[in-house]
């Protein structure tokens, strides 16, 4: 995609709500066209971000407090930042939202929520028109976030787009630690559709949305694999030449992983990302296969 250029001067205001492995990724590109404040809660992270060109903004959305230097900010907004880990709604979002209110000047707004929002769709093929029914907390709190990102956008006159992201994996974020302690996983029956994206082209959907997409727009950030998650596990043992995970039937399973990873293994579907071709976006990666296969050619061409 071709960016628009600006000089430094005129350079439009932009604010990132949390700055992550994705938020790393996108941060050198939208610096070069925007002023690029940073909210983060690490003081550590503040010489990093400096110099990557970002402004650094120490906040907690914990503590309304402490938003009070973002709320007259930038108009645009790329919400990033998860959730609070319990309850039923997302808090963080509620403060930041009421922050932003009291500056009024927001006008486009990104918001990266998850595709846990749909829950067990028993393997369906799943569109952003599908009626959501989060099954696990972390949904229902972005479900909950989305809904009050709906309202607020409405009230205040401002573009929002919402982006439902599966899981996301990248070089650094692969299974490979799951895989050399042998955790087990599904049998083929039993196994759940899995949708996946790398973190390079998150970053680039992100950015898409944020100069084209309709307002108002939800938008399935997802590439054009479906895996079951078994298979998932053996594309990437076979390409690190690991051995591939046990399978066993899900009642096994339940003692021998993470009550966070048994609710992944609850949940099944297939999401279908047609709205993505709005944008014009072409993906890097568009299966994780791809991303082995071109990650393998690059090791041995070293060699």
């Amino acid at each position: 995609m071709s960016l628009p250029s600006s000089s430094i001067a005129n350079r439009p205001r932009a604010l990132l709500i949390g700055c992550g492995d994705v938020g790393m990724r996108l941060l050198p590109i939208l610096v070069k066209t925007h002023k690029v404040y940073v909210l983060t809660t690490q003081e550590t992270k503040k010489s990093l971000l400096r110099r990557m060109g970002a402004v650094p903004i120490v906040g907690n959305l914990d503590q309304r407090q402490t938003l009070r230097k973002i709320a007259h900010l930038a108009p645009y907004v790329i919400h990033l930042a998860p959730p609070n880990q319990e309850g039923p709604k997302d808090l963080r979002t509620k403060n930041l939202l009421h922050t932003l209110s009291q500056g009024g000047k927001t006008q486009r707004f990104i918001y990266v929520s998850t595709s846990g929002v749909y829950g067990d769709c028993k393997g369906d093929f799943v569109s952003e028109t599908r009626t959501l029914a989060p099954t696990s907390p972390r949904g229902q709190r972005r479900m909950d976030a989305e809904n009050q990102l709906r309202a607020w956008a409405i009230h205040h006159r401002v573009q929002v787009s919402i982006l439902r992201v599966p899981g996301i994996y990248a070089s650094n974020r692969l299974p490979i630690e799951r895989l050399n302690s042998g955790t087990p996983a599904l049998k083929h029956e039993e196994d759940v559709f899995t949708n996946h994206i790398h973190a390079d082209d998150l970053a680039r959907i992100i950015l898409y949305a944020f100069y084209r997409a309709l307002p108002q727009r939800v938008l399935n950030a997802s590439d054009s694999s479906w895996l079951k998650m078994g298979e998932y596990f053996d594309l990437v043992a076979k390409s690190f030449a690991l051995p591939s995970p046990k399978r066993v039937t899900f009642e096994e399973l339940r003692t021998q992983v993470s009550p966070q990873m048994l609710s992944f293994m609850k949940e099944s579907r297939r999401l279908q990302n047609d709205r993505l071709k709005e944008l014009g976006f072409e993906f890097l990666y568009p299966t994780v296969e791809d991303f082995l296969s071109q990650q393998k050619k690059s090791q041995a061409s070293l060699f």
